[in-house]
């Protein structure tokens, strides 16, 4: 008979306890054990009081295979204890019972051979409420930053002796450039004076790669800041300093894949860890995704296209997660848990969220939404078809039967729409109609005001480039942005015309350093020297912009009406209540009079408006005079 720990400490408490009626001595037959020396354990720490009761730990010590695992703790049951195929891997079922406290428990691991060590695992206390964890939504205007290439506020963390990449090279545009954690906490401030109220970072974890691992997202350890962007206490401070501030801090992850220098593609747990696992360790070549996205909604796609989009490599240097391998999606989603409640985030960006099973996809974006049911979490579909986009979008009654639990998506379709409707010459079927005809597709969306849109990223050429250096229909598209029934994100230096004309869609170009974020730049983008008179026109015509967008709720709740566009002008209106706020497009090169009463249907009549950029008023009355091509944005405000 094998008797557990936990009976045994009752055994020996009982026997130590016979004939004292008056003493009740404290016994832990843990204490003398020497502690299990390991490479991970991951969870590092967790906490009490989730709704998912259960946790499962991957221990990483040498030859621990087969080891048993017990415990005298109240505070958790082992559940069951899974050996991996490499022997120096043990997954451990755990419970946490309901009336746990925060406590340090010990577990004890033995040897066949009948040799034991501890180990001690924290359960904390969680900081707050789940439904305190709010996340995006319309309300919000989000800041998308590249920390390597924004501000480097810690010259001291640029290189790091133990990491493969070691040198900083501002002139090489796919080199380290020092930016960190710190550098976007120094100007928390410009980022709420511009009027944004939240931040996308691109991914802080570390990404070892010998070259090119500035960008965040080839991860090679799934519970480390990168040194060189700083620590966990200082991401800690950059959510709370922006948290008193308003501004939300977005996480940007990947679960689809890591980098090929992670921990443990030296010693995989399991032989499916990562797809097409065996031709990789037989040192064949790589096999890539074949990027056809459309398999994941195609009633006709074959299983042979279905995984050779699923399973095969985004590239070389990223080996493509197995999500059914039930360990790896485990470890996966309570990595997104954690960081979650590490944090106090208030939202995730999921990369290549169409790259990944999406069985895996449903239940890893339904069990974050379970413990947090005010988040949001928003996945990259970057298609220009608006059926696959919102097929992504969490909706009880999609017809095909895929509940995807994920809140948000990304509208690439809408802009594509918006840079074709600014630019292009008008016609019956070109130039504005484009985003008339896009907006009409909302229809097929279940929560399009929880759609974020953006008019470029860290992946695309910069919108000024884009328009061919054009400003004012630079002007034209922010402001569609910033008034659409949408979630809007901007890319930091839209608002100092940053642009990639010397070779459009260059990523190291794309992500230039913004001015002013090193010691000694001529120029500084956060206080104005140095800028042309263009750059400082832009960045108070959008601070001016996002300021009044922050403050108006018809914008951020409203109903949406738009008409056809007409004579070269395209009006849309935010309406709630009596708050009315106008947005338009004029692409007329002359003055123009714009007949209000063709609007009649809203009841504006008399009314006073404001004109937000101008800062004048008019009574609306039967025609408004526009005197010039451009935006204009009315509010009744």
């Amino acid at each position: 008979m094998i008797l557990s720990y936990r009976k045994i400490l009752m055994l020996l408490f009982g026997f130590l306890t016979m004939g004292c009626q008056n003493t009740t001595p404290k016994i832990d037959v843990f204490e003398t054990l020497p502690a299990l020396k390991t490479d991970r354990v991951e969870p590092p720490h967790w906490w009490i009081g989730f709704e998912n009761d259960t946790l499962q730990l991957l221990v990483k010590s040498e030859n621990i295979q087969h080891s048993a695992v017990d415990t005298a703790s109240e505070a958790v049951e082992i559940i069951e204890v899974h050996n991996a195929d490499s022997p120096n891997y043990l997954f451990v079922d755990l419970k946490i019972n309901k009336s746990a406290s925060p406590e340090v428990v010990k577990l004890v691991f033995s040897t066949p051979d009948g040799v034991s060590h501890q180990l001690d695992y924290e359960l904390k206390a969680r900081p707050k409420a789940a439904q305190s964890y709010q996340g995006f939504n319309s309300e919000d205007a989000i800041y998308l930053i590249t920390p390597d290439r924004f501000s480097n506020g810690n010259p001291n963390n640029d290189t790091h002796s133990n990491l493969l990449e070691k040198h900083i090279d501002r002139s090489d545009d796919y080199a380290r450039h020092g930016g960190d954690i710190k550098g976007i906490l120094d100007h928390l401030d410009y980022i709420d004076d511009m009027g944004f109220t939240a931040i996308w970072s691109c991914p802080v974890l570390t990404n070892d790669m010998p070259s090119g691992s500035y960008h965040g997202y080839a991860t090679t350890d799934y519970y480390q800041i990168d040194p060189r962007f700083g620590t966990l206490n200082e991401y800690k401070t950059l959510v709370e300093e922006a948290r008193k501030r308003d501004i939300k801090v977005i996480m940007d992850q990947i679960v689809n894949h890591c980098g090929l220098h992670h921990w443990w593609m030296k010693d995989l747990p399991f032989k499916d860890w990562v797809n097409f696992q065996d031709e990789f360790l037989a040192g064949q070549p790589t096999i890539y995704s074949n990027h056809r996205r459309t398999t994941n909604q195609d009633i006709y796609a074959s299983d042979s296209d279905k995984k050779g989009m699923t399973h095969g490599w985004f590239v070389g240097t990223m080996p493509d997660l197995n999500q059914k391998n039930p360990f790896m999606s485990t470890y996966i989603i309570q990595n997104s848990i954690w960081w979650v409640e590490e944090m106090g985030l208030g939202g995730i960006r999921q990369d290549t969220y169409p790259y990944a099973d999406k069985a895996f996809l449903r239940q890893w974006a339904g069990a974050i939404m379970r413990e947090y049911p005010n988040f949001s979490i928003v996945g990259e579909e970057w298609s220009f078809n608006p059926l696959l986009i919102g097929y992504w979008q969490n909706d009880p009654n999609q017809k095909h039967g895929y509940i995807s639990n994920l809140t948000s998506t990304m509208d690439f379709a809408m802009l594509d729409h918006i840079k074709k409707g600014v630019s292009q010459q008008e016609s019956w079927d070109t130039g504005l109609v484009k985003i008339y005809e896009g907006l009409a597709n909302d229809f097929h969306y279940p929560n399009p005001e929880a759609i974020m849109l953006m008019l470029d990223n860290h992946d695309m050429s910069r919108i000024f480039t884009e328009l061919k250096g054009d400003i004012l229909q630079t002007k034209m598209a922010l402001s569609i942005l910033l008034t659409l029934p949408r979630v809007p994100q901007l890319y930091y230096g839209t608002e100092i015309l940053m642009q990639d004309f010397d070779n459009p869609g260059d990523h190291g170009l794309i992500r230039t350093d913004f001015p002013g974020g090193w010691a000694g730049d001529s120029t500084n983008a956060f206080t104005g020297e140095g800028l042309t008179e263009n750059q400082k026109e832009m960045q108070s015509f959008l601070k001016t912009l996002l300021n009044f967008r922050k403050n108006s709720p018809s914008i951020h709740h409203g109903r949406t009406l738009h008409f056809a566009p007409k004579n070269g002008i395209y009006a849309l209106f935010r309406v709630l209540k009596d708050e009315v706020t106008m947005l338009i497009l004029n692409k007329n090169d002359d003055p123009v009079h714009l007949d209000l009463t063709r609007f009649d249907e809203l009841n504006n009549k008399g009314k006073t408006f404001r004109d937000v950029l101008n800062d004048r008023t008019f009574v609306w009355d039967s025609t408004l005079t526009l005197p010039a091509k451009g935006s204009y944005i009315l509010t009744s405000k």
